[in-house]
């Protein structure tokens, strides 16, 4: 078990204080290419730890000769950012107020700040520079495991926090639903849903490499809230 950082938006910080996110996909880097064979170090077909010298891999022309390849290259390579049993702080947007840290969010994104009386531009620290100090919100990984984007149901496209009042999500049923009749004409694609979620997310020039019509590999993480007293940092 170790302690290590993840970050997350806002809206998906917002997700996981609603309790609607408990799982998140990251991109493997390297990306595999051809087929991949589910036989790895430590466990039987069909686990993930990191490829052996005698798996049936195909991570790509440069890695065809795995007897080549040093143990420690291979962790490196191909060891998942997260395991089963990790504690992780989320690291958000913030800022340090007077007496406490302040968190984006927390307010609405047209939330107006005031300072004796005027209203100021509340300039806030990216998530990437926020102090372990300040984390609010810890997470304990219950399940790590790779698979294609495209592979997600909608019970998981669920689990990602994927917003079911996204338009998004009505696209391709043919109905838009409101609130005098929310259930007029169905239930919401929330794949279609976590489809515009994860494109959101990637640079517009990656968008080709991990876009969702890439259908790159990823990390599979799911996580459950935790408390932070709980949290052994010998």
């Amino acid at each position: 078990m170790s302690i290590k950082p993840i970050l997350f938006n806002t809206p998906m910080v917002r997700a996981i204080l609603d309790g609607r996110k408990s799982c998140t996909r990251r991109i493997v880097n390297p990306q595999p290419q051809g087929r991949l064979c589910y036989t790895f170090a430590g466990g039987d077909c069909g686990t993930w730890g990191y490829p052996s010298k005698t798996a049936y891999e195909n991570w790509g022309d440069e890695y065809k000769l795995p007897e080549d390849i040093t143990d420690e290259e291979l962790k490196r390579r191909w060891n998942p950012p997260y395991h089963t049993d990790d504690i992780l702080y989320v690291r958000e947007t913030w800022r340090k107020g007077l007496e406490r840290y302040i968190y984006r969010a927390d307010y609405s994104d047209t939330e107006k700040f005031y300072r004796g009386g005027k209203e100021i531009e509340m300039k806030w620290h990216p998530s990437i520079h926020m102090p372990k100090e300040a984390a609010r919100i810890w997470l304990k990984v219950t399940d790590v495991r790779v698979e294609r984007l495209q592979e997600i149901t909608e019970e998981q496209a669920c689990m990602e926090g994927t917003d079911p009042w996204d338009e998004a999500c009505y696209e391709n049923n043919g109905w838009h639903p409101t609130l005098s009749d929310p259930d007029s004409g169905g239930d919401p694609n929330m794949i279609d849903g976590f489809h515009k979620l994860w494109n959101s997310t990637i640079k517009k020039s990656d968008l080709d490499y991990y876009g969702w019509s890439a259908n790159p590999w990823v990390w599979v993480i799911e996580f459950e809230r935790c408390e932070r007293g709980g949290v052994d940092e010998r």
